[in-house]
């Protein structure tokens, strides 16, 4: 926390009236994605349209102004033109990405089913993967994930695609 001590515009050798102690917080990743989700609803702008204005897939961008992945600075300035957004906010949104699960809300409906399905099926992906390729991880890292909207008459389906490439394990 830093405090800004202003003195009736000057400066002086005394705290005695006529001084404000303005509280600031430091902006990191989870404010600045509180401000990019805050100005988004306020301006009815698409995920695929900043991702459009980015030159990015749509999870990609959704990802990375949510605090997940690097934003360099032609994107956080390109996201914040688009989002009316402050220099302060551009600013966090390049700082590091926050991984892992304290970044993530494990109560939110969607995240507990993404959850549930790696229960579920995690232990037959895993087997299909070592009979498929041998022993080894999908990795996470070079990664691409799909999202899209498959329309159904007995209620529209949601298509993940999660697209990693195969590390072997090795032996030394």
């Amino acid at each position: 926390m830093v405090l800004v001590v202003v003195c009736d515009g000057a400066e002086r050798e005394s705290t005695e009236a006529n001084v404000t102690f303005t509280r600031i917080d430091p902006v990191g990743r989870r404010h600045a994605a509180e401000a990019v989700l805050d100005a988004k609803r306020r301006k009815g702008i698409t995920w695929a349209a900043i991702a459009a204005e980015l030159g990015r897939s749509k999870v990609w961008t959704t990802a990375a102004l949510l605090g997940r992945h690097p934003v360099d600075s032609a994107q956080a300035e390109a996201a914040g033109r688009l989002l009316d957004l402050d220099d302060v906010i551009v600013e966090a949104l390049q700082l590091p990405p926050e991984r892992g699960a304290d970044a993530v809300d494990t109560s939110e409906p969607i995240v507990y089913r993404l959850e549930e399905i790696v229960q579920v099926y995690g232990g037959a992906v895993s087997e299909l993967i070592r009979e498929e390729f041998g022993d080894g991880i999908m990795s996470a890292i070079d990664f691409e994930m799909d999202f899209q909207r498959v329309e159904d008459p007995k209620g529209d389906r949601v298509v993940l695609t999660l697209n990693g490439k195969f590390l072997p394990y090795r032996e030394f």
